[in-house]
């Protein structure tokens, strides 16, 4: 009987001893479940994706995230800086008309009340064109200081920087594009083409000319500016070298006129040095199309705003009778 006794008490203590032991595993087990992300994070291993985000948090994709537009194959992501806003002495800023990819405000600074509507357009091509640029700045502050060149009948609206995504991201081949890649000279909706014959075209860096005829926010601020403006008379500035281009597919006859009389006054040439480009989606041609006389005309290098002789062609645009 108390060989018995002393068996079952055996048996018991044997039970009790199985039963801790799987408690204990599954105390384990439980913490190592807990602390696991814990342990991860202290380890430096990468958290799961999205793991952190709230509810309505994206990830940052980078400067280029094209959305419409295949991303530039040469492209890196690039981290820019805003240029210092230009401002005039006395306080004035221009008007907004639009922004660009990356919500940069596109200004049109205006001068004079008369029925005849004038526009230079400058930075088509951001900072691989930046002395355009400051061409337009230079003409803007010698406007803004002496009102009385504009006649009373001349109305001139100076949009002075069209790209200033490509503006700040360079002042060389990468400055060209907007921040889709695109090149907004092949953008316009007026003999629009998806691809061109790069054959004598600027050809230093990949560009596209949108996914379709005025797909760019900058085209489209400037698309429906001109729609809602009578603009007679319209300079798009280029840089460098090759001359004046007359907008219109065949040159508009005005237009030519127009390239002529800035001719007389200023050494750019024309006809223009011809490199077998055949351009297409052309701000000109769109102006051309609206009604007005309108050239392309790049100043003589790209580092200099040939700001006396621009002075001259300033004259003429605002005298010049369509």
């Amino acid at each position: 009987m108390g060989k018995r006794r002393r068996e079952r008490g055996w048996v018991t203590l044997a039970w009790l001893l199985n039963l801790s032991g799987l408690v204990g595993i599954a105390i384990v087990l439980v913490a190592y479940w807990v602390l696991q992300p814990v342990l991860a994070a202290a380890h430096g291993e990468p958290a799961q994706p999205g793991a952190n985000l709230t509810a309505t948090s994206t990830p940052f994709s980078g400067l280029y995230y094209l959305p419409t537009v295949t991303r530039n194959p040469r492209s890196t992501e690039i981290v820019v800086q805003t240029p210092t806003p230009f401002v005039l002495a006395n306080g004035q800023r221009g008007t907004v008309i639009g922004y660009s990819v990356s919500a940069r405000p596109i200004e049109v600074y205006t001068f004079g009340q008369g029925e005849k509507h004038r526009m230079i357009v400058a930075g088509i091509h951001g900072g691989y064109e930046w002395n355009t640029i400051a061409l337009a700045d230079e003409l803007i502050t010698y406007i803004a200081e002496n009102p009385q060149v504009i006649p009373s009948d001349v109305t001139l609206y100076i949009l002075r920087n069209l790209n200033p995504d490509g503006d700040a991201r360079d002042h060389g081949y990468d400055g060209r594009v907007n921040d889709h890649g695109v090149d907004l000279n092949r953008n316009f909706p007026t003999n629009w083409a998806a691809e061109w014959n790069r054959d004598g075209c600027w050809d230093y860096r990949p560009t596209t000319a949108g996914t379709a005829p005025a797909s760019e926010p900058e085209t489209r601020a400037l698309v429906a500016f001109l729609q809602s403006h009578k603009i007679e008379a319209l300079i798009s500035y280029h840089s460098a070298a090759l001359g004046i281009f007359p907008g219109g597919e065949p040159w508009d006859q005005d237009s030519v006129r127009f390239a002529e009389a800035i001719h007389e006054v200023a050494p750019y040439p024309f006809p223009p040095i011809d490199l077998g480009c055949k351009f297409s989606g052309t701000l000109a041609d769109y102006a051309v199309s609206r009604g007005a006389v309108a050239v392309d005309m790049e100043l003589a290098n790209h580092k200099d705003t040939d700001f006396k002789i621009n002075l001259k062609v300033l004259d003429v645009l605002l005298k010049f009778e369509p």
